[in-house]
């Protein structure tokens, strides 16, 4: 299992660990292999940074959590620029899932679900992941 995790999962699961998308992310965590790039990272940084996280989360907590998931997913290097989708901020998830051989792309994202599935691989939201990968 090669897993792109939007950046809406892992706020998700950042902010609500027991939720779906926080057990989803946990899985992927453990079972398989969570790909990141520099632009993905980058952007799951900003966002959690945003002022209005600060009620749910402090800038240390955020840092440890960018950091552990910087070391501990597969840094993938983009070699495959795709622009498939509607909305063009979202292509990163699409080349990154492309260049490192994703098996699944986990999303919130309308613009990237409606691609389902993209060049073979299966774009899901979190309660959607197959069962058998749950148990």
């Amino acid at each position: 299992m090669r897993v792109v995790v939007d950046t809406n999962v892992a706020v998700s699961a950042l902010l609500f660990p027991s939720s779906v998308p926080g057990q989803v992310f946990d899985l992927a965590m453990q079972r398989g292999s969570v790909l990141i790039s520099l632009p993905v990272l980058t952007e799951l940084s900003e966002v959690l940074n945003r002022k209005r996280f600060r009620r749910y989360v402090s800038e240390d907590v955020v840092r440890r959590f960018v950091a552990a998931l910087a070391r501990e997913s597969e840094w993938i290097d983009i070699d495959v620029q795709i622009t498939a989708c509607r909305d063009p901020k979202d292509d990163k998830f699409l080349s990154l899932a492309v260049s490192g051989h994703a098996t699944h792309i986990i999303t919130g994202d309308s613009d990237l679900l409606v691609l389902h599935p993209f060049q073979g691989i299966q774009i899901l939201q979190p309660q959607l992941f197959p069962e058998k990968e749950r148990q």
